[in-house]
């Protein structure tokens, strides 16, 4: 299994867009967009985060698209995504594409948002070093509840 990241190109992103609106997948990750399956948002959306300073990389296994990740925002409060697609779940493939962008961006400290009871991305960011700093509680747009959250950070 050979997990590799590269930059993200135009005809990942009909991909990306289906990991992405998969319901399931979704009601785990909780903090999603409103409407996932909103086509025209997600082109928007990531026409914005492709034009910003953000770090965005397709996720390859074996070659093939099987998700994303990226770190995004303001420098002193940069914060890790990724999301892969539900097939590959359980097999490394977050993990491995986390460390490998860990080892692209050399930006410390780095912050990252899971739901509290989400313990596969727990245990994948915990696994890359991050380390849970506190807890917060919000709204989950693919829950339409309030939902804990755990917070983490990999320091310096």
């Amino acid at each position: 299994m050979a997990i590799t990241l590269r930059e993200v190109e135009d005809t990942d992103l009909p991909l990306i867009f289906g990991h992405m609106s998969d319901p399931e997948s979704n009601r785990i990750a909780a903090f999603t967009a409103d409407d996932p399956t909103d086509r025209a948002y997600f082109d928007a959306h990531w026409e914005r985060i492709r034009a910003s300073d953000a770090v965005i990389r397709t996720v390859l296994l074996d070659g093939a698209v099987v998700g994303h990740t990226a770190v995004y925002g303001p420098p002193e409060q940069r914060e890790v995504t990724y999301f892969i697609d539900r097939a590959h779940w359980g097999r490394g493939v977050a993990t491995a594409a986390l460390r490998a962008l860990l080892g692209e961006v050399s930006t410390r400290p780095l912050h990252a948002r899971a739901a509290a009871d989400n313990t596969g991305s727990v245990r994948v960011l915990e696994k890359c070093g991050f380390v849970i700093t506190g807890r917060d509680r919000g709204f989950a747009n693919a829950r339409r509840a309030e939902t804990d959250e755990v917070l983490l950070t990999l320091a310096g």
